[in-house]
């Protein structure tokens, strides 16, 4: 296997810079309403959820976007992705490949809407796009 040199101020980056994107996509200004709905979450379980703290949630989440920055990171490099465009094609691809097939779970055995699984996976392939852009282009 070839060696590969991360950049983890890059991956570090990249990882928060998902966080943010996460943090807009879900908010009342772009889609927090409708995730709700679709949810089946009402404003006051939301507000009880943020009475029981918030923090261990987001600290797992970052984890987990952080995780998923350095892989992606590794396929970059394992793809010689140097552009934009090729940045772009490996988050796609990853997004096809890994993102999307894995969360038809929850509609197809979980009972979750297509509308649900549609809003959550635009945002990972938004998420993914932008990650592998900063990715292949900041190396």
């Amino acid at each position: 296997m070839p060696s590969l040199t991360i950049n983890y101020g890059t991956v570090l980056v990249t990882a928060i810079i998902s966080m943010a994107i996460g943090a807009f996509w879900y908010s009342p200004m772009l889609f927090g309403k409708l995730w709700m709905t679709l949810s089946g979450l009402s404003p006051q379980a939301m507000d009880e959820a943020k009475k029981k703290g918030m923090a261990k949630k987001y600290v797992l989440a970052f984890v987990g976007t952080l995780v998923m920055s350095r892989v992606l990171a590794c396929v970059i490099g394992y793809a010689n992705a140097a552009t934009l465009g090729a940045g772009l094609y490996v988050g796609f691809w990853t997004w096809l490949g890994f993102i999307a097939p894995v969360t038809l779970g929850g509609v197809l055995w979980e009972g979750k809407s297509w509308k649900l699984w549609c809003l959550n996976n635009a945002h990972y392939l938004v998420v993914l796009l932008v990650s592998g852009a900063i990715l292949a282009l900041w190396v």
